[in-house]
């Protein structure tokens, strides 16, 4: 029976597949992916038979053990044990306090400070800072901190707790930090270090660039006002004053109307410079030209005295004369005519301009030079058309052309 069977099998084969094989070779080709799938849930399922197989003996194993915890013999061992944890843990945390306490006086003792201020005033904190920079430990830490992607929120964090701030005001404010930061300036590892940051480069570049600096420039010509200067700024500011003073009473009697610029509440200030102060400023310029003249004829006699002896007086005397009058010339004439003030004017911040606002020639000059001396020789009565001219003008700037302004105003559009 078995034999026919194997030779029908072998028959079949020969002649062909049947249907039947035929179908499932398609349903293999079309059905592969559900197969696959078939295969992992048959696994799955495998294993979660087989976990609850594992729990179920587990159970099983301990069930005696879980019969006996519940059972009334094991109630008085299990509340023992639960006093004697208790126990134990009331003695760990006396421990604890105890040896706070004790850690906290030993702290507070006296002799743990003198300890201390020995240790700090030895040679061991000099060894540890010249470690630290030897080996670069607080660039190392810094570097750390800084590539640490948490220093924002922990430097915030730090900022607003209220306990890190009375912490750093209690240490500021111990006297312990004081004679530790006074011994580490008295020692000599900082005063090294002091002297290597002196000769650095890098010091002396800062210290150029500072010194170099139009801000420093600046604040040292603030502060470089002398005690002459002050006086002489406070005399010029009196003088501006005096001049308007003086004139109303002349402009009064003479009707002329009062000037705008200077009326009660006005901020505005005549440009022109007034009797006052051109008086002092002339009298400065009288007082440099005698000088010079006087040390000049001082030094030429001397000289001419080694080799001649000048005879008769009258002719001396001439000389002297003619020699006083270039003098004064040159003086009064040079100066009016290259900057426009004598050095008697410029220490009174006055100019003399012409009808151009530029200071004027030397024929102006000398003009003006002539005139100024009939002003004085008429006893200095050519300076009193000052105190009733809308420009405060003099003989000598009736004649020149000109007229003496205060040198912040000296603006052609001033004049107008």
């Amino acid at each position: 029976m078995n034999k026919d069977n194997r030779r029908a099998r072998a028959n079949d084969s020969i002649r062909g597949p049947r249907p039947v094989d035929q179908n499932l070779t398609n349903l293999h080709d079309d059905q592969f992916g559900t197969r696959r799938h078939g295969g992992r849930n048959v696994l799955m399922g495998l294993a979660v038979t087989t976990g609850r197989i594992g729990t179920a003996t587990g159970r099983l194993v301990l069930l005696p053990a879980r019969v006996l915890a519940r059972s009334p013999l094991v109630g008085p061992i299990r509340g023992r044990a639960e006093s004697l944890a208790e126990t134990g843990r009331n003695a760990e945390v006396d421990a604890r306090r105890r040896l706070e306490s004790a850690a906290e006086g030993v702290l507070s003792a006296p002799e743990a400070e003198h300890v201390v201020d020995g240790v700090l005033a030895g040679a061991l904190p000099e060894a540890v800072a010249r470690s630290l920079i030897e080996h670069r430990v607080v660039e190392r830490l810094v570097a750390e901190v800084l590539a640490s992607a948490e220093f924002d929120g922990e430097m915030v964090s730090a900022r607003e707790a209220e306990r890190t701030e009375r912490l750093v005001t209690q240490v500021l404010a111990s006297p312990a930090l004081e004679r530790v930061l006074t011994d580490a300036l008295d020692s000599r590892l900082t005063l090294d270090l002091t002297d290597r940051v002196v000769r650095s480069p890098a010091f002396k570049r800062a210290l150029t660039q500072v010194l170099g600096s139009p801000e420093l420039r600046a604040a040292l010509k603030g502060q470089s006002m002398s005690f002459a200067g002050e006086l002489v700024t406070g005399l010029n500011q009196r003088l501006r004053k005096l001049d308007d003073v003086i004139e109303r009473g002349p402009r009064r009697w003479f009707r002329r109307a009062p000037r705008a610029q200077v009326a009660a509440g006005s901020s505005v200030r005549v440009p022109y410079a007034g009797i006052a102060t051109r008086g002092v400023a002339l009298a400065v310029d009288a007082a440099l030209v005698a000088m010079i003249f006087l040390t000049g004829t001082a030094v030429i006699g001397l000289v001419v005295s080694l080799v001649w002896d000048p005879r008769p007086a009258s002719v001396v005397g001439t000389v002297i004369a003619v020699a006083g009058l270039l003098v004064e010339a040159a003086y009064f004439s040079g100066f009016w005519s290259t900057v426009g003030q004598t050095p008697g004017m410029r220490l009174l911040r006055l100019r003399v301009i012409d009808g151009d606002g530029s200071a004027p020639g030397l024929g102006r000059s000398l003009v003006r030079l002539l005139g100024l001396a009939v002003a004085i020789l008429l006893l200095f009565t050519g300076f009193l058309p000052v105190l009733v001219d809308d420009r405060r003008r003099a003989l000598q700037d009736f004649l020149a052309g000109t007229v003496v302004v205060y040198d912040d105003d000296a603006r052609p559009d001033a004049l107008a």
